[in-house]
This record gives structure tokens, sequence and C-alpha cells, in this order.
């Protein structure tokens, strides 16, 4: 009777340690996609100084531009790119639209892969991937590296 007896709350233990764990996955991998998903919300209204608070002071930005079989990685500084943000046009609308989210979490180290479609005044300019990694500090996550594909 006492091995039936602790079996059966070995079951209980299991099944309570994994709905636990899975809540913290579930809301980790919430706060992770809220970060990015709050970037995008910053960028379509130009808002700078949220995107900089999103970004951690040592922010990586890489672009892979690919035209017919050829593919060139550069490298932009995260203050220039908001500044190329705030000098947009009022009359230019621009929309990236995130057709999904793939979001893998080790303890502080989360990576977050989104496919795009880019609007330009409602019309595709293009389509591509954006990979993005953000590092958990101090109860926060910060982004340290975006680099996105870009295919016209």
């Amino acid at each position: 009777m006492m091995c039936f007896i602790f079996e059966v709350k070995k079951k209980y233990l299991f099944i309570l340690f994994s709905f636990i764990t899975f809540f913290q996955t579930f809301s980790q991998e919430k706060a992770v996609k809220k970060v990015v998903e709050d970037f995008f919300d910053a960028f379509h209204v130009k808002d700078t100084l949220q995107l900089r608070k999103m970004a951690h002071d040592k922010i990586v930005l890489s672009t892979i531009v690919s035209n017919e079989n050829k593919s060139k990685m550069k490298l932009e500084n995260y203050d220039d790119f908001l500044n190329t943000i705030v000098s947009i046009p009022d009359t230019v609308v621009f929309l990236e639209k995130i057709v999904n989210y793939e979001i893998k979490i080790d303890t502080h180290l989360a990576h977050v892969w989104t496919p795009y479609e880019f609007y330009v005044n409602g019309k595709l300019s293009h389509k591509g991937v954006n990979s993005f990694t953000l590092v958990k500090e101090e109860n926060s996550w910060k982004i340290v590296h975006i680099i996105d594909t870009m295919k016209k």
C-alpha cells in the first residue's frame, strides 16, 4: 500500500512540476514576444525613445541584402538607424507585417525568428526574415542583435 501511495504522489509531483515548467516557459515566451511586438509598434510610429529603451547599449544591427544568387551583409549603427527612422517624411506610411513568431529561450538568452512583409504606402516593397537576439538583464529583456534578410 505504501508503495502505491508513493507512486501516486510521485505522479502528481511530476504533473505539478510539468505544469510549473510549462507556465514559466509560456510566461517567458510571452515577455520576449512582447518586446519584439513593442519594437515594431514603436518603429511604425517612429518613437525612437522607445526603440532606444528596448535596445541593449551594445546592440548590433545587420542586414543581408540578396539579389540574383548574391548576397551582401551590411552593418548599421543603431543611432544611425534611429536617425533614419526620424527622417522618414510623414507622407510615407510604412508597415512591417510580421507573418509568424518562432521563439527559443534558454534562461537569459532568447531568439526570435520573424518572417515579414514590408509595405510602403500600402505597396509591398520587400520580404524577408528578422532574427532578434535578446538577453535578460535585471528582469528585463533587451534586444542585443537584429539581423534581417531583404528580398525584393
